[in-house]
């Protein structure tokens, strides 16, 4: 059980090959559903229990023991470590997905630490979609994650201005994008849709395309990115989504059909826990001229001590509408 202590790395051979069979032996189906993608982060990212407790928006204590009974079950039911035959693979590909979407998630906005991002863990995803995009190149949605993670990834740049601080997608320097990944990306998802098997992967890739093509913010277009949202909450019925959704019909019909959605999501004590939550209401709320319930929001967002970065963001955002 060493290989669960620890994150394996390598780009090719043997050290890929090991990579991916750990995160297929933690997908395995005799495991716990809820445990399979935790253990897979632990065990191949090196994420903390706290920031995977964090991800899944559950307590510390409730996903430890969850790891725990996990990495039992693989030692007494003997679950081997290797990739699974091709046959084998689709029964596991909707966990493996989804582990290295969360991956890159993490790297994208990091949990816990100073920075932003953790470029290790973007490109460590990358890696792995492009594996997997490799073994099912006629998986749609695989060919759908990598789309998605190239466009979003090519926004990283303009993600931060020099001093480290968070730059709103609005304010970005679209110059600074990485245009060779949109183009790329861009190509997958069109070649992922026309397979007309539509999913999670492919419609999220599909709103990264919108964003990325888009000369700005402003000739964004928002009613079909709201439009795609609606569709993706059919594959993936979430309140995360749900609140994306929220701020693309904020930008397509205003601030307050935007904030009519975000109040009703509040309703979720998993996402009345939730910073993001808060600090889009705050946003729209300032838009709205509601300064004192915006500075309420961001609040909030601020007690639900969300990471070091965006606790920067929101103290200036509060200041700004404070002072």
């Amino acid at each position: 059980m060493s290989e669960l202590s620890r994150p394996v790395s390598g780009v090719e051979g043997p050290a890929r090959d090991d990579e991916l069979s750990l995160i297929f032996m933690c997908c395995h189906p005799a495991l716990d559903i809820n445990a399979r993608v935790p253990l897979t982060l632990r065990s191949v990212c090196g994420l903390t229990t706290s920031a995977i407790a964090t991800v899944f928006l559950v307590p510390e204590a409730t996903m430890a023991q969850r790891l725990v009974r996990a990495k039992r079950k693989i030692r007494d039911a003997r679950i081997p470590f290797r990739i699974p035959p091709k046959d084998a693979l689709p029964a596991r590909l909707h966990d493996v997905l989804r582990v290295v979407y969360l991956v890159y998630t993490e790297g994208h906005r990091v949990s816990q630490g100073p920075e932003l991002v953790r470029a290790d863990l973007c490109e460590q995803a990358i890696r792995l979609a492009r594996v997997l995009h490799e073994l099912l190149p006629d998986e749609p949605e695989a060919t759908g994650l990598l789309a998605l993670l190239l466009l979003t990834d090519a926004r990283r740049p303009g993600r931060v201005d020099d001093q480290g601080h968070i730059v709103l997608l609005a304010d970005q320097d679209r110059s600074r994008w990485n245009r060779a990944q949109i183009e790329a990306g861009s190509a997958l998802v069109e070649a992922a849709l026309a397979q007309r098997k539509p999913g999670t992967y492919q419609l999220q890739a599909a709103i990264a395309a919108l964003h990325s093509t888009a000369p700005s913010s402003h000739e964004t277009d928002w009613r079909e990115i709201a439009a795609v949202y609606g569709e993706l909450i059919r594959h993936e019925p979430s309140p995360v989504v749900e609140a994306n959704r929220a701020v693309a019909v904020a930008m397509a019909e205003g601030p307050a059909a935007g904030l009519v959605i975000l109040d009703t999501l509040r309703a979720n004590p998993q996402m009345d826990r939730w910073p993001q939550l808060h600090m889009a209401r705050a946003d729209l709320l300032e838009r709205l001229d509601r300064r004192r319930d915006a500075a309420e929001a961001y609040r909030l967002a601020l007690q639900l001590e969300p990471p070091e970065v965006e606790r920067e963001f929101i103290a200036r955002r509060l200041r700004g509408i404070t002072r």
